[in-house]
């Protein structure tokens, strides 16, 4: 199999380093993308659009509520679920219909969370007022995106490994921990009843949604069953233990519930319009510093978003775009500043999970020596579209209404705690470092000798890892402290240790077997294509056919277990026009079709 050399390409010409070609990403970006939007709906004919937008539904708007109770908490009600779901339909609107990367679900996130409440905690006790001070934040900021765009800043993407992305969603997991365990230490306002009332229920959440993932990834029932658990078992234990509470003796016990408003109006007394002028000059122009760490942040985050949505162990056949979707992020921060919204950017891990169920898979006979008579599942292809994406973000739209405020308004506290602890856990589940550690406290006689890891000293593979917690701590440490407005920073310097400093410690054939590049040149072209090359087993550079993905499949030790493997085809010209033959025994991909997929050593 191919490997990832992390030495850089020698570029074609000699081009000085300040040479700027002013909008010329944007312009190929739109260039490359325009001939394929009619497509963008007409492939949209397909099922699964169904399942993929009520997953998303659910899947963006639960933690969505998650984050505005804890901004509520925190921010004395400055944000409650309307302005979070308000932001959510602006970045779903925005960017399925004119996003060149339209699977990347934007919505609220877990960072920009820390980064209001900090900025909050920062400035009201000096007397300057919030809403006026951020919407200045995120008009400059909007500034900034727009100069990122203009002058082609994300062709650095390409500089983005699996490094830094497995150590920001580390963190982002560990976040969704954290918050689940300070919404249950909240609950003992009310009662001590209450708080181990809302203990348990929040365990009995996370133990729910967590084997109905379990179920989806087994070989139990049929595969309808298993999609259908897979795909809806969280919010269904949502709904179920929404009134469980109500049940026998509980109904004594009163439990905390989700703060709300009334539909479509602000939570705090005031109008959508905020007046930014109410503000000194000084405190606008305090306002860049934060603007220039929200960029760093939204920079990182949407752009690693954008990359998980459109990974290697995905069969994309249409073209990418970061730095017009980069120039879109900053008229969406902007308007959200002046709505009085939290700013909405790529999801992690969300956006993964929307091409994940996006996927059409098949079975087939495994054509290795080694596995006749074993049958694999292939991922046929994606339907691309937009659809889904406008169609989830209408649907929260209409969560603003009266009635189904009224509905969110009975969810207890607790199970907002427990669908945090299932996102944390299942985020944690797929995590490179989470697998490496697992590789690590495994019995090495019980692992298969083809594994990839088996190639690197174990003294190696923990020193990689120990870069990869020291990074994690630095982010968590410092978001936990009145600097977490400059918790950006430590994100944005892993690329460059990546790149400069980790190449001097560890050998080419290490690195390449320890990391790799997050999407393939061809989804990369938008940046100038990966950094590096991928070198096959004889050492010798073998460039990435454009015209298809690497082959991937689930770890070696993973295929013993389960008897089958995963391998991506060839794109095919047309996502929803060509179906797949009626001898094939093809089946709805599950959401979580391509997780914790890796390249297949050996091809």
């Amino acid at each position: 199999m191919s490997s990832f050399n992390n030495s850089p390409r020698p570029p074609a010409a000699a081009v000085p380093w300040w040479r700027i070609y002013w909008f010329r990403g944007m312009v190929n970006d739109i260039k490359r993308r325009a001939p394929f939007y009619v497509s963008d709906f007409t492939d949209a004919w397909d099922y699964r659009i169904v399942p993929s937008t009520i997953y998303m539904y659910f899947a963006n708007i639960l933690p969505a509520l998650a984050f505005s109770y804890d901004m509520y908490e925190k921010m004395d009600g400055a944000y409650g679920v309307n302005e979070v779901l308000l932001a959510s339909v602006l970045g779903a609107v925005v960017f399925s219909l004119l996003a060149a990367q339209p699977l990347c679900i934007v919505g609220v996130t877990g960072p920009i969370t820390v980064f209001n409440y900090t900025v909050y905690d920062i400035m009201t006790p000096r007397g300057t007022p919030y809403f006026p001070f951020m919407c200045w934040i995120c008009l400059w900021a909007m500034v900034m995106h727009w100069i990122l765009a203009i002058t082609n800043a994300c062709n650095a993407v390409r500089w983005v490994t699996r490094f830094s992305c497995d150590i920001f969603g580390f963190y982002v997991a560990i976040l969704y921990i954290q918050k689940g365990i300070q919404v249950l230490t909240l609950q003992w306002r009310a009662s001590e009843a209450s708080a181990y009332l809302s203990i348990m229920v929040s365990l009995l959440v996370l133990i729910t949604g967590y084997i109905a993932g379990l179920i989806g990834n087994s070989k139990l029932f049929n595969h309808p069953v298993r999609v259908f658990l897979k795909d809806y078992g969280t919010p269904l234990a949502v709904i179920f233990f929404t009134g469980f509470q109500f049940i026998g003796k509980m109904e004594n016990v009163h439990l905390e519930r989700m703060p709300i408003s009334k539909a479509f109006l602000p939570t705090p007394n005031r109008g959508w319009f905020v007046h930014f002028w109410d503000i000194s000059t000084g405190d606008i122009f305090l306002a860049i510093p934060f603007a220039i760490l929200l960029t760093i942040l939204f920079y990182f985050d949407h752009n690693v978003s954008s990359l998980m949505a459109q990974g290697t162990e995905f069969p994309l056949k249409k073209p990418s775009g970061f730095h017009w979707d980069i120039f879109l992020l900053g008229i969406t921060t902007g308007i959200s500043g002046i709505l009085g919204l939290p700013a909405p950017n790529g999801l992690i891990p969300q956006a993964p999970f929307h091409t994940a169920s996006l996927c059409v898979t098949r079975k087939q006979s495994d054509d290795d020596e080694d596995n006749k008579g074993k049958v694999e599942t292939v991922v046929d292809h994606v339907v691309e579209q937009r659809i889904s994406n406008l169609a989830q973000g209408l649907l929260t739209l209409g969560t603003m209404t009266g009635p189904l405020l009224f509905v969110l308004g009975l969810i207890p506290q607790a199970v907002m705690a427990g669908l945090f602890f299932v996102m944390g856990l299942q985020a944690l589940e797929d995590n490179g470092m989470t697998l490496k550690i697992l590789y690590l406290l495994k019995d090495k006689t019980l692992t298969s000798i083809s594994h990839p890891l088996r190639r690197v000293k174990n003294s190696t593979l923990w020193a990689f890892v120990w870069v990869e917690l020291i990074g994690f701590a630095a982010t968590f440490a410092i978001t936990n402290t009145i600097a977490a407005v400059g918790f950006p920073v430590i994100i944005f310097i892993l690329i460059p240790i990546r790149m400069y400093i980790m190449p001097k410690y560890f050998r080419p054939e290490d690195l390449g077997a320890l990391d790799e590049p997050t999407a393939s040149d061809f989804l990369l072209e938008s940046v100038g294509g990966s950094w590096g090359t991928y070198v096959g087993s004889d050492g010798a550079p073998s460039p990435e056919d454009p015209g298809r993905t690497p082959v991937i499949s689930d770890t070696e030790e993973d295929v013993m277990e389960r008897g089958d493997s995963v391998r991506l085809q060839r794109r095919r010209k047309s996502s929803a026009a060509r179906p797949v033959s009626r001898d094939v025994n093809e089946e709805a991909g599950s959401s979580s079709a391509g997780r914790g997929l890796q390249h297949r050593k050996g091809q």
